[in-house]
């Protein structure tokens, strides 16, 4: 399954509402967000559509969130997201209208939140595909930096969450990626503490579980890394245990 299944044209009938359904609406030149008829498949394929078109608004804001979208953005959030020709000028439309700057960008992300459970491992994977936009021109700016922390409180993650993704995910950062904050527990957390946080991370963050929500296979994808970088992180534990003297 592709995330650009539907957009745009293919939305007819299904009733977007909100900021998200707005913005559809004007990208197609239509009142997307008014129609009524949800479709033959109903509130599963308006929700999915209104999932799409939130990543390529909250994609593009963050693109502009340092002032200026740099083509290396651009190419990487095609690159993440597999973009097919043939919805180019499509996709193009929606992130035009969304990147010509990064205010308003709360309205959005909490239209997304509103669709699944707070701190849901989907909005996680969304998270850090906005960081890989972030870091494609070789740095993470404090602008992006307080973006991404917004988005990340509105979809319910707490600050031990976010310094937790940070780490695990920021390519550019000056830090390595330290295994006890990958998997969210401290330095002192005894055997029993570290096992239960990798085993609720790798629940979470499995790909079979995005596969049974029928989720994109991009973010399938992401999915599948995270749970590398879990595995990985409690392995680090587990053998610094083993030789410490």
């Amino acid at each position: 399954m592709s995330i650009w299944g539907k957009i745009l044209g293919g939305a007819a009938g299904f009733a977007i509402g909100g900021p998200l359904g707005a913005l559809l609406g004007a990208a197609a030149g239509h009142a997307v967000d008014r129609m009524s008829d949800p479709g033959p498949e109903g509130a599963d394929g308006t929700r999915s559509i209104a999932f799409t078109i939130g990543v390529i608004v909250l994609s593009a804001k963050m693109a502009k969130a340092d002032g200026t979208v740099k083509r290396v953005e651009v190419d990487t959030f095609k690159r993440l997201f597999d973009v097919p020709p043939e919805e180019m000028g499509n996709v193009g439309r929606v992130f035009d209208l969304a990147r010509r700057d990064s205010a308003g960008f709360e309205v959005y992300a909490r239209q997304i939140a509103s669709l699944f459970s707070p701190r849901d491992p989907v909005l996680e994977d969304l998270l850090e595909s906005l960081l890989r936009i972030a870091e494609a021109d070789g740095e993470v700016h404090e602008s992006e930096v307080a973006y991404l922390r917004a988005v990340a409180s509105i979809f319910g993650f707490g600050d031990g969450d976010f310094r937790r993704i940070m780490a695990e995910h920021c390519v550019t950062c000056d830090r390595a990626a330290d295994p006890y904050t990958v998997l969210g527990v401290a330095p002192g957390a005894d055997a029993a503490a570290v096992k239960a946080a990798h085993r609720r991370l790798v629940q979470e963050h499995h790909p079979d579980r995005l596969i049974a929500q029928g989720l994109p296979q991009e973010f399938i994808d992401l999915a599948t890394d995270r749970l590398a970088a879990v595995n990985a992180a409690y392995d680090a534990i587990q053998k610094s245990r083993r030789t410490a003297p």
